[in-house]
């Protein structure tokens, strides 16, 4: 396991999108993997009724220190897995924070903000990779890539644990959270 230096810092985000797309999956293993570096971690979903297609969210919160709610109103950074939910979840973002959009279905094109706006083409690079499920984990990477809050080698981790015993299924998502780092590598330059 991979630790690294520890922060007294909180990291807030929310992730974002319609039901069946694997955003909250995306916050779990976050999630998960922010436990070996931080001492308290929340996340907590909301979603409607709908089983596929209606809105749905995930706040995750990792800090050392306590965590009084698991709610989060506005973020430093909002991650939306479906760019037609851009105007939704705008109000979500505090000022001088980041939006990390999913490009496929975004329409918007407001060019004043007060927050920084990063477009991952998750969906095409998933489609291309031959499997369109994969490109919640091409967001996380990139999320995870431009951060920097946890270690890429504890989504890795996290990855092997939870899908360890389906190799295909988790070669499929190890290759698309790797794109993801990479996307957020080359956002960074």
């Amino acid at each position: 396991m991979i630790m690294e230096e520890k922060s007294n810092s909180r990291t807030d985000v929310i992730m974002a999108g319609l039901g069946g797309m694997g955003v909250l999956m995306a916050g779990q293993i976050l999630a998960w993997s922010a436990l070996k570096n931080y001492k308290h971690v929340s996340w907590l979903p909301s979603y409607g009724v709908e089983k596929r297609g209606g809105l749905c969210e995930c706040m995750v919160i990792f800090s050392d220190q306590d965590i009084a709610s698991p709610l989060i109103d506005r973020a430093q950074t909002v991650v939306v897995f479906d760019g037609s939910q851009l105007k939704t979840f705008e109000p979500r973002v505090l000022p001088g924070g980041m939006m990390l959009v999913e490009s496929a279905g975004l329409e918007d094109e407001q060019e004043s903000r007060d927050y920084e706006l990063v477009k991952i083409p998750g969906v095409e690079i998933a489609v291309s990779m031959g499997k369109r499920q994969v490109s919640n984990l091409i967001l996380l990477g990139t999320y995870v890539s431009i951060m920097d809050t946890i270690p890429s080698e504890l989504i890795e981790e996290e990855l092997e644990r939870r899908f360890g015993t389906k190799k295909t299924i988790l070669e499929w998502n190890q290759k698309a959270f790797r794109q993801g780092l990479e996307l957020g590598r080359n956002a960074k330059k």
